[in-house]
């Protein structure tokens, strides 16, 4: 007995399986300008990396002596592979412009439309005339520090808060020394000695390294917080050899008395970081003890703290020296500039493989993450509601690429 095809004359059809084309490599122009942000040392790639980038068929156009800073010679980029040139009017020719501060106004106007940038973005001292002006010119901008890796974590604020978090400890052993005039104490602790008392406010990624230092180099260390994860994970990490406290008036001030060293390490995601140290509490400290505010960029979390400069560093207020130099990982600025490289070199092979930074929008969230223009729209909400710019979702402007 014939049975009825229930599905029809045909029968079910398979749908063919959608495969995504491989997009065509791109050769990608990349420019590295000089930076001429103020005491800016760092450059954005190592020879190391051009060489990499020129293996890989990219061309890197590099200002004359952009890597001075950093000790990094014209010779050395020519060796690996870049092309030196003596005006910043070539380098902005190129079709990437990498750079680790943000262009400044006379570096914008040398930019073409539909241009690409990558670069920090440095919230605090942005106004509404830097993003008109990138938008006005249809440039395609990222973040670097927005940029996240695949865990969803921010790898390059992670990397310069580490830096920072070391170097603030080293900062603080030469403001105690006789070199400069300081107290004469060794940061540490020998035999038979009582150890330097260092107190760490904040808990983050430099509290911690920072923390991490200090208790090697042989010092009494206690960490405020106004979090008990983060206070739980510093005490595991150092296995409980440092005192933890949360954050309250009564107890930070009896162990800022005590105090040869305190490091500002809070951070606030709203912006401003919280004033936690009060003028009264710094005037209670002791005579030569050091305050290295590594939070200042964002305001600071001591009432007493100013911006200095690392031709400037410090001032001395009520007996104590403050450092508030907003930019610590520039005064380390070859590691800091091999850390940052380590970051931006594999996005740039990344985008040359995907055949373009559009491309790698698309496939790549934590890249995506990092976008704030793209051509002539907004793509960052938080921005364009503090600047007034109409919002555009980049993931439904990539979905119709």
């Amino acid at each position: 007995m014939k049975k009825d095809n229930v599905y029809g004359t045909f029968g079910i059809l398979p749908k063919e399986e959608m495969l995504e084309v491989k997009q065509d490599f791109k050769k990608l122009k990349i420019g590295i300008p000089k930076e001429s942000s103020f005491q800016e040392n760092r450059i954005s790639l190592s020879p190391d990396a051009v060489a990499l980038l020129s293996h890989n068929g990219h061309s890197v156009v590099i200002e004359s002596m952009a890597g001075n800073g950093a000790n990094f010679t014209d010779k050395e980029f020519s060796d690996a592979g870049a092309e030196i040139v003596f005006s910043k009017e070539e380098v902005f020719q190129s079709d990437i412009i990498v750079k680790i501060e943000p262009p400044t106004k006379s570096e914008l106007k040398l930019m073409k439309k539909g241009q690409q940038l990558i670069s920090a973005i440095q919230l605090q001292t942005r106004d509404k005339s830097y993003f008109n002006e990138l938008v006005k010119k249809d440039i395609s901008s990222v973040a670097i520090e927005y940029i996240k890796d695949d865990e969803g974590k921010l790898p390059l604020l992670r990397i310069m808060s580490e830096i920072a978090g070391n170097t603030s400890l080293l900062i603080a052993s030469e403001y105690l020394s006789n070199i400069n005039s300081g107290k004469g104490l060794m940061l540490g602790g020998v035999t038979g000695i009582s150890p330097t008392d260092v107190v760490i406010i904040g808990a983050g990624t430099v509290g911690e390294y920072a923390c991490k230092t200090a208790v090697a180099l042989g010092c009494n260390v206690k960490v405020f917080d106004t979090s008990l994860s983060r206070l739980r994970r510093i005490q595991n990490i150092t296995n409980r050899t440092v005192s933890t406290s949360m954050i309250q008036p009564k107890s930070l001030r009896k162990a800022l008395r005590r105090a040869d060293v305190v490091i500002g390490a809070l951070r606030s995601g709203e912006g401003r970081t919280p004033c936690i140290v009060s003028e009264g509490m710094v005037e209670d400290m002791k005579e030569g003890s050091i305050i290295i505010d590594v939070s200042i960029d964002h305001g600071g979390c001591f009432e007493t703290s100013e911006l200095t400069t690392h031709k400037n560093p410090v001032v001395n207020k009520h007996g104590v020296l403050h450092y508030g130099v907003p930019n610590i990982a520039s005064r380390v600025a070859r590691t800091s500039s091999f850390a940052v490289c380590s970051v931006i070199s594999p996005i740039l092979l990344r985008i040359g493989e995907e055949g373009g930074i559009n491309n790698l929008m698309r496939k790549d969230e934590g890249f995506r993450s990092g976008v704030y223009t793209f051509k002539s729209m907004m793509t960052n909400k938080t921005l364009s509601e503090m600047f007034d710019f109409p919002y555009k979702d980049l993931d439904l402007i990539i979905s119709a690429l």
